[in-house]
């Protein structure tokens, strides 16, 4: 581990002054970012502990929830207003880690989380373009099985931009689902970033996990008034049932009328560098009966131009029965 300083500041503007220094990261519960810093991957030359500022609250609002991002996992899985209003949120959280990690996780912090691709993780494999861009990608022709299946590069191994990595956060699958939206704030000011639009696609910057500029800190989440309480479910595919990242998830919600669905929101995870959301596959439920065929309709759609290599060629059956069984539950679901 390189040396590092540490300020624990107590305001948001403290928080903003300290993160505007060279090499500067912001530290919530630490429970990604320490381990990368442990193993050389990340390198800060300052944390920010940010932990102090006041952003750990959940209150009702006008148009649904707003979320502070320093709100532990653990606490917002099980706040009254989310279990409520929003179980999606609530069983996803519970799905994702240990209750010792929910318990230091923060929201803000899961929206960061960097992928779990091995040949990240570790620095003995000098090929990865997102550790170290134009040095290749090690996991193309070596051990793929948890990798992307849906929105990666992969013009080969010596290309600077190739990366075929996932994003392993269960909250942020149910965020894009229900239409999160993420409030930050830098040097420039205030945005509001739908969640959608947070997380990139490697393209040609894989290193590039989120479109946050420098020095911009997460504030919080905002979730739109709830419309799929009585009809959601979260889904994860994993090796083992604890503490294992989705190998395929899903999240969905239903606004029924009756049998018929009159809007859904539906997201994928473990298959892309971004959880993956397909407008046209919600749009195909809209108006129609919940039936085991129009759900096999929608999730044809949510890996269509799918691209598989030596080992995860059965995440695509697995991404299409998962969102069948997942829709199905939601449907039932009250």
């Amino acid at each position: 581990m390189n040396p590092f300083s540490y300020n624990r500041v107590t305001s948001s503007e403290a928080a903003l002054h300290a993160g505007t220094a060279q090499g500067a990261k912001f530290l919530g519960g630490g429970t990604n970012l320490i381990d990368l810093m442990k193993s050389d991957v990340e390198q800060p030359t300052a944390l920010v502990d940010i932990n102090h500022i006041g952003l750990d609250t959940v209150v009702m609002t006008a148009n649904g929830v707003r979320i502070g991002a320093l709100v532990r996992n653990s606490d917002l899985a099980n706040h009254p207003l989310i279990t409520a209003h929003y179980p999606l949120l609530s069983h996803a959280l519970l799905a994702g880690a240990s209750p010792q990690l929910r318990n230091r996780a923060t929201t803000g912090g899961n929206l960061m989380q960097r992928t779990r691709c091995y040949y990240f993780a570790d620095t003995a494999f000098p090929a990865c373009n997102k550790r170290a861009p134009g040095s290749g990608c090690a996991a193309i022709n070596g051990f793929n099985r948890i990798h992307a299946i849906l929105g990666q590069t992969d013009e080969g191994v010596t290309s600077a931009h190739t990366c075929i990595a996932t994003h392993p956060s269960d909250m942020c699958v149910a965020l894009y689902a229900l239409g999160a939206m993420v409030e930050v704030t830098g040097p420039k000011g205030k945005r509001v970033i739908p969640v959608l639009e947070f997380h990139r696609l490697p393209g040609d910057d894989p290193a590039k996990d989120t479109v946050l500029g420098e020095g911009e800190l997460i504030t919080a989440v905002t979730l739109p008034t709830a419309k799929f309480t009585k009809h959601s479910w979260y889904l994860k595919a994993r090796d083992r049932q604890s503490y294992a990242f989705a190998l395929v998830s899903v999240a969905a919600g239903l606004e029924m009328d009756g049998n018929t669905i009159k809007s859904a929101g539906l997201a994928l995870g473990g298959v892309a560098h971004k959880p993956w959301r397909v407008p046209e596959a919600e749009a195909v439920l809209a108006g129609k009966p919940a039936t085991r065929e129009i759900f096999a309709q929608a999730a044809e759609l949510m890996v269509k131009g799918a691209k598989t290599y030596d080992h995860n060629a059965f995440k695509v059956e697995l991404a299409k029965q998962c969102v069948v069984k997942t829709l199905m539950q939601a449907a039932q679901s009250t």
